[in-house]
């Protein structure tokens, strides 16, 4: 297996397939790099060099007691760009990933970065608070906190509905996939999913949005029942100076892995690559 070192020595596991222009893909919470394996195996089809990591804390990578946050997340990014020596990359974020993107961006400008994918993204501010009143209370993330630290089996069984949408009428998603997602969830450590909550909930990437000088893509479902809309990609989408903003009606927080949804994403995400 292929390890970066981070700044802190916690080693950062990734995958490396394919050659060409280089794709990186960050994964969102709770999750691995595998949940973006479809999308992995598609670019690498189509003349792509593709690179998903772990984040600190889950899979294969080391599980530190310290350094669940954002600023951390985007230096890890960062050691595996680096550790790869990779230019002209585009970066792909779903979820926490979207902030972990977003983050790197803010911090390390686009010297080797071209593009930039936000998928059902948290910027810029998840919270509600005075000046982001569409935010969400932080009653909803005290009981993630507490459904992690209580019953994190139970809960990631329970997450996986409202996810990817299988609470709805006319779901398409399986349960494979649902089983999934309780597979990958369960091998985060509870130190780094718990501290991740505070993470993804409470940072404020609105000065990085306003950094981004990259052609940007942002996708949403306006049915996202993790990361609202309202709070996220509609003030985002008016942050970033190049955007291209795409909303999926009807598609929930994990579109990229449920059928009805999935395939014009790929075709999306395909297409910005390409063009």
């Amino acid at each position: 297996m292929a390890f970066a070192t981070a700044k802190d020595g916690t080693q950062i596991y990734f995958k490396d397939w394919g050659s060409g222009p280089p794709v990186v893909f960050s994964h969102g919470w709770p999750l691995i790099a595998d949940a973006w394996d479809p999308q992995l195996k598609l670019m690498a089809d189509n003349g792509f060099r593709v690179v998903a990591h772990d984040r600190r804390g889950g899979g294969r990578s080391g599980q530190p007691w310290q350094g669940n946050d954002l600023d951390t997340y985007a230096e890890d990014l960062a050691s595996v760009i680096e550790a790869l020596d990779l230019r002209d990359v585009i970066l792909v974020g779903h979820s926490t990933g979207g902030g972990e993107v977003t983050r790197y961006v803010g911090r390390h400008g686009a010297s080797r970065v071209t593009k930039a994918v936000l998928l059902g993204a948290i910027p810029p501010l998840m919270l509600k608070t005075e000046a982001n009143p569409e935010g969400l209370p932080i009653d909803v993330f005290d009981e993630i906190r507490k459904g992690v630290l209580t019953d994190r089996s139970q809960f990631y069984k329970d997450l996986s509905a409202p996810f990817y949408g299988a609470n709805r009428e006319g779901s398409t998603v399986s349960q494979g996939t649902r089983d999934e997602f309780w597979l990958w969830s369960m091998t985060v450590g509870i130190k780094g999913a718990h501290d991740c909550i505070k993470a993804f909930s409470e940072t404020d990437l609105t000065e990085d949005l306003k950094k981004f000088d990259i052609p940007t893509l942002i996708i949403h479902g306006d049915d996202d029942q993790i990361v609202p809309i309202v709070a996220s990609a509609n003030k985002s989408s008016k942050l970033v100076q190049d955007v291209t903003f795409k909303v999926y009606p009807g598609a929930p927080h994990g579109l990229s892995m449920v059928p009805e949804f999935a395939d014009r994403f790929n075709a999306d995400l395909l297409a910005f690559a390409r063009g």
